[in-house]
This record gives C-alpha cells, structure tokens and sequence, in this order.
C-alpha cells in the first residue's frame, strides 16, 4: 500500500514539473546503492519490467565502487529525483568522442512510466555538451526485452560481442553470458 501511495505521488509530482535530473554526487552513495542494486537484482528488482534477477543473484554494484565512479573525472552519473527521492538514475563516461552509457536505472514500481526515456534523452544533451557524436552502451545478450526497448530508442546492435566478467559474478544460468554492444549515433 504504501509503495503505490509513494508512486502515485511520485507519478504526480513528474506530471506538475517537480522533478529534476542533476549530476549525483557522493553524498547519493548510499541512496544510489539502494537504487541499482534494487532495480537489477533480487526480489525487488522481479517487481520491474526487466531485470538481471533471474541470470544473476548478488549486488551489481557497491558503495566503494559508486564512490570512485563519481570522483572520477571522466564518469557521472544522472539522477532524476522529485527533491527527496532519487528514482532512477544512470552512468556516463567520456571515451574519446564517445559517451559510455551504463547502470540505467528505474526503481522497479515505476518502470515503464518514462523516467528511463527521459534520462536517455538528458544522456544525450550531455553527450553533446561533451562534443561527443555517439552513444554506446553494453547489455547482457539475453536480456532481449531491455535491447528492443533500446532500439526503440534509436540504439542499434553493433554486431561487436564481448565476454561477460564471471569472476566474483554469481551466475544462475548454465549458458555462459556475453555482452552485445548497442550504439547511438547523434545528430550534430
């Protein structure tokens, strides 16, 4: 009950402009830990439209790991928050005169509301900010819902393949796992 209240009224307060998406800072470490690791894997993530649960137990990321992203100087990250609440957020990293485009994430009660769409579109004004004419990101081959809705956006299969990490990964399936490389080519 009180998760539909709060993505009701987060739901409400998109619809009257009272949320923004700024560069996240340290002091996010904590509430982005929350959100990824919620939106990716475990219980909470099966309440989202497409998650890395059923391939993958354990956490995607860390605190340590949030901590050297964001001081980095080639790495931020985006976080669409109504003022309190980080919802969803999402990992941007200058490579030459590409953008690395990773870690999109949506809390899994209000995925499929547009939040992710509006990140790819801030991903994309950030890439030309940053003189960058694409966009590329990597996805986990078989996760095929999240790579349509990707393309549905403008991001096309390179045909480039590389090997997922499997050490220190807890991994559910037999098959091993590969990543697929999706690419956007930006207008300048």
């Amino acid at each position: 009950m009180v998760a539909h209240l709060m993505r009701n009224f987060i739901l409400f307060l998109a619809q009257k402009n009272m949320v923004s998406i700024d560069k996240a800072t340290v002091e996010d470490v904590v509430e982005l830990n929350r959100l990824i690791n919620s939106a990716y894997r475990g219980d909470e993530a099966k309440k989202g439209w497409t998650n890395e649960a059923h391939l993958l137990t354990g956490v995607r990321i860390n605190e340590k790991e949030l901590v050297d992203i964001l001081k980095s100087e080639i790495s931020f990250f985006l976080k669409y928050t109504d003022e309190k609440i980080i919802i969803a957020c999402v990992l941007l990293e200058k490579q030459d005169s590409a953008l690395y485009l990773g870690l999109l994430s949506v809390m899994p009660e209000l995925q499929g509301k547009g939040f992710g769409k509006q990140l790819l579109k801030a991903a994309e004004i950030n890439a030309h900010q940053l003189g960058c004419s694409k966009i590329y990101m990597t996805v986990i081959s078989v996760r095929y819902e999240l790579i349509d809705w990707y393309k549905r956006h403008g991001y096309f299969d390179t045909g480039i393949k590389k090997t997922f990490p499997g050490e220190n990964r807890n991994i559910l399936v037999q098959t091993p796992l590969e990543f697929m490389v999706l690419e956007k080519r930006l207008n300048s």
